[in-house]
C-alpha cells in the first residue's frame, strides 16, 4: 500500500463529507450538528484553527480525520472515518499517528476525543496509541458518545 497523508483541499470536501455520513450511518445515526459540520468544513474545522488529513492512494481517498481546536493547548481528535473496503488494513493508525505527530510539532498540550464503548475496536486502537479514559461532561458534543479519552503529548 503507497499510502500518503495529505493535508485539506477543497476538492476533497465532497470525500470528508461522505466517508464520515457512511461511517455515521453504519454505526450510530446523523445528527443535524453532524451535517452542519461535515458539509462546512472550512467554517467549523479550518476557518477556527483546525486540521483535516486525508489518506490517499493513487488518486482515490481512503479515509479522513479532523483536529478540530478545542481550546489552547488541546486539540479533539474527530471525524475519523475510512471506507469499508479498507478497514482492518492500518489506515485509520495512520491517520492517527499523522494527527499525533502534527499536534506535537505544534506544541499542543493534548489531543482529546469523543467515542463510544460499542466501537470496541476503535477504543482498542485508542488506548494502543496511549489514550486514557476521562469522565464525559454532562454537556457533552455528542449525544451518542459515552467515553471520553485523553492523550498527554
Amino acid at each position: 500500500m503507497n499510502l500518503q497523508i495529505i493535508p485539506y483541499q477543497k476538492e476533497y470536501a465532497s470525500d470528508f463529507y461522505t466517508l464520515n455520513i457512511e461511517w455515521l450511518e453504519t454505526y450510530f445515526y446523523v445528527e443535524d450538528f453532524d451535517r452542519e459540520v461535515l458539509s462546512n468544513p472550512e467554517k467549523y474545522i479550518i476557518g477556527p484553527g483546525g486540521y483535516i488529513f486525508f489518506a490517499k492512494e493513487g488518486d482515490q481517498i481512503l479515509g479522513t480525520v479532523a483536529l478540530m481546536v478545542h481550546h489552547s493547548g488541546v486539540f479533539e481528535l474527530t471525524k475519523m472515518a475510512v471506507l469499508p473496503n479498507q478497514r482492518g488494513k492500518k489506515v485509520g493508525q495512520q491517520l492517527m499517528q499523522h494527527c499525533i505527530d502534527h499536534a506535537k510539532n505544534l506544541r499542543e498540550s493534548k489531543l482529546i476525543l469523543y467515542s463510544n464503548t460499542i466501537l470496541e475496536n476503535a477504543i482498542h486502537i485508542y488506548r494502543k496509541f496511549g489514550f486514557i479514559e476521562i469522565d464525559v461532561e454532562p454537556d457533552s458534543p455528542y449525544l451518542r458518545s459515552n467515553i471520553k479519552m485523553e492523550l498527554m503529548l
